[in-house]
């Protein structure tokens, strides 16, 4: 994002609409690499890593091992007002997932690529050991 304009001027709420789309991407390259090729199997698999809940798992997972800064791009995400939230969605996994979205446009947009990359395998494989889990009975 280095063509004239500066990151740190977007709000997180900006930042979290480049996080979503980014995660998305890395979500779907995830999903693709396990050998899922069915349109309606990619969907359902995409949705268990970009739903909220999901990404509120990431965040209590992560937050610790997250540098101070990154720490605070999750707080100011997770503290912004959205203009709308998810009918379907609690309040606070969605602040949360917010938060997430922020981090990762944050990385993002700093163009922290190796950072975004260890953040984003790290959340993937999270989410993989939740559905193990829950999968397992545990």
């Amino acid at each position: 994002m280095s063509d004239g304009w500066d990151w740190r001027e977007l709000s997180p709420l900006a930042l979290a609409f480049i996080g979503d789309a980014v995660w998305e991407i890395w979500v779907r390259n995830h999903v693709l690499r396990q050998g899922v090729r069915r349109p309606d199997m990619l969907h359902k698999r995409s949705s268990r890593y970009v739903r909220a809940t999901a990404q509120a798992q990431i965040v209590q997972h992560m937050f610790d091992s997250l540098t101070a800064e990154e720490q605070g791009m999750v707080k100011r995400g997770r503290n912004a007002k959205p203009a709308h939230t998810r009918k379907n969605t609690d309040v606070l996994d969605y602040r949360h997932s917010t938060g997430f979205e922020t981090l990762i446009g944050y990385l993002y947009g700093s163009e922290q690529t190796e950072r975004l990359e260890e953040v984003c395998r790290a959340a993937l494989t999270i989410i993989d050991r939740e559905e193990e889990n829950r999968s397992n009975g545990r």
